[in-house]
């Protein structure tokens, strides 16, 4: 077995701490440094994850030689020019979501990761998860039989909106940038396909980020989307896949628990209106239990490491990246954000 890959952490936000804390029970990774904007805060992030070197600058971090990749925490606007320079000192790069501020930025750092022979992949970690597996499966073995519908939603309700990176336009925030992108990513690689057709309308927040947005899809081969997010409402955050024959229910699809993640099939015809509870017995819903080996952030960054040591395909690959941040800057402009 090779070496495992060492990893540098670049900011030590909440983000960060949830990649590093499970990062022990990754056996192909291990933690070498973490580099932040000071050094008491890069060495608290040190101490608490154990990790050996700590750095009050990033660049700093991205220059170490015991680091081979980048772990990009930073808030959106910065995720372009950090990704460029961790990529031209020779080291691979998994960014967060949303890889950039806009497709064109993405696109030069997909250029410049083929330039520098090195691999760059956007962080959507519920990609990696086997419950995401599972329900691709069913799909192909036809459980739901042709896929008609895929509904889902993010929301949150935040009351913390005074220096808040979410509501600055200038850090590239919004609800579509920071939830909306997971269930765009969701919607169109179940279909399969990108989008012919984008209709959307949101809520502006007065900081000029959209605040709540719903968004509707048609993909060329007859399957339809509708999805909402929001930074000020709640909602029940699941996700379901409509189909001739059945579908599918994804109660916690974004970041499933490690044991007993949960996905429902059913087949049955729904209850009618009128007779609520009367639900027909013949095809009863199938609850399916899913358990992963490792903690969700482990298990992204195995995979990450399978493909710079095994040169395994990316789980999220550079024509996904693209392909969400167009979509995400046709939505944006369709609601009114500036960017």
């Amino acid at each position: 077995m090779s070496a495992p890959l060492r990893w540098g952490v670049l900011g030590t936000g909440n983000i960060a701490g949830q990649f590093a804390q499970p990062m022990s029970s990754a056996p192909r990774c291990k933690l070498a440094a973490v580099g932040s904007r000071t050094i008491s805060s890069a060495r608290e992030f040190a101490q608490a994850h154990e990790i050996p070197h700590s750095f009050g600058s990033y660049e700093e971090l991205i220059a170490c030689d015991d680091v081979d990749a980048v772990y990009i925490s930073l808030p959106n606007s910065m995720h372009h020019a950090w990704t460029l320079a961790a990529l031209r000192a020779g080291k691979h790069v998994l960014c967060e979501k949303p890889l950039a501020a806009n497709a064109p930025e993405a696109q030069e750092m997909f250029d410049q990761a083929e330039r520098s022979g090195l691999l760059l992949m956007e962080a959507f970690m519920y990609r990696s998860h086997p419950l995401t597996h599972a329900v691709q499966s069913a799909i192909r073995e036809g459980v739901i039989g042709q896929i008609k519908l895929i509904r889902t939603s993010f929301c949150y309700r935040t009351i913390r909106v005074a220096g808040n990176i979410r509501f600055s336009r200038e850090l590239a925030g919004g609800a579509m940038m920071d939830v909306g992108c997971y269930c765009l990513n969701f919607a169109r690689m179940i279909a399969g396909a990108e989008p012919i057709n984008v209709c959307a309308a949101g809520k502006l927040h007065d900081s000029g980020v959209d605040e709540s947005a719903a968004v509707v899809l048609a993909f060329p081969n007859g399957i339809l989307s509708t999805f909402s997010c929001g930074m000020s409402v709640q909602a029940d955050n699941a996700a379901s896949i409509c189909g001739t024959e059945g579908f599918i229910e994804i109660p916690i699809p974004w970041k499933p628990p490690v044991e007993d993640a949960i996905w429902i099939s059913g087949r049955a015809t729904p209850p009618r209106q009128d007779s609520p509870g009367k639900a027909p017995s013949d095809h009863p819903r199938l609850t399916h239990r899913v358990s992963a080996s490792m903690p969700l952030y482990a298990l992204e960054a195995t995979d990450f490491a399978a493909s710079v040591l095994d040169h395994i395909p990316p789980r999220v690959s550079r024509e996904d990246s693209l392909g969400n941040m167009r979509l995400l800057d046709e939505i944006r402009r369709k609601i009114g954000v500036k960017l």
